[in-house]
């Protein structure tokens, strides 16, 4: 029984290095540390347990940081082409097609923002003018370390100066991007996921 708990601390802190997200990473590493440490508590490990509560502490540090609420957000109007887009679209093309499955880079896209944080890319948005402030969505991605819904908060809320009213993605997603879209206030309307923005 008592193995059964050294066996469940190493099996979460394995699993931790598969999660592309920082943050689950971080949040399930934690988890495991702490009860590897336990583990190594109960059988005299010293060194074992004390290695693990500094892993613990470590986490709890970097989580901190990465939930503080003064990130320095700041959108970027691109270009199709252009070389920072083209770049970002390339370097995390095999993650993008994870989420986005029907994605091309050669999507036709005539809008295009990119999201940075203190200055770091973090997210792009990719979509063609409909009129009558409708943008239909064709890409609307974050980067790994920025996974926790605040740069779509961030780029929703800045959308309507740019004359950005209504957002529709009828496109492939993937059953994580539904379930993103679905948080971030989408409704599903004939067939697309539809939000009307402030």
């Amino acid at each position: 029984m008592i193995e059964m708990v050294g066996y469940l601390g190493s099996a979460l802190v394995v699993a931790s290095m598969l999660m592309s997200s920082v943050v689950k990473l971080r949040v399930i590493n934690t988890i495991g540390s702490g009860i590897f440490a336990f583990y190594a508590l109960i059988i005299h490990s010293y060194p074992t347990a004390l290695m693990n509560v500094c892993l613990v502490g470590i986490n709890v540090y970097n989580l901190v940081k990465l939930n503080q609420k003064d990130k320095s957000y700041d959108l970027v109007d691109g270009a199709q082409g252009e070389g920072l887009l083209r770049y970002l679209l390339d370097y995390y093309r095999e993650d993008i097609q994870t989420y986005f499955p029907g994605f091309s880079p050669d999507n036709g896209a005539d809008l295009a923002y990119i999201v940075c944080c203190n200055g770091s890319p973090a997210g792009v948005l990719l979509g063609t003018d409909s009129g009558q402030g409708t943008l239909q969505v064709l890409l609307d991605y974050s980067t790994p370390t920025y996974r926790d819904c605040s740069i779509g908060a961030y780029l929703y809320s800045r959308l309507p100066s740019r004359g950005v009213h209504t957002l529709v993605f009828a496109g492939e997603e993937s059953q994580a991007h539904a379930a993103y879209l679905t948080k971030m206030g989408f409704i599903k309307e004939n067939g697309a996921f539809v939000k009307h923005l402030d």
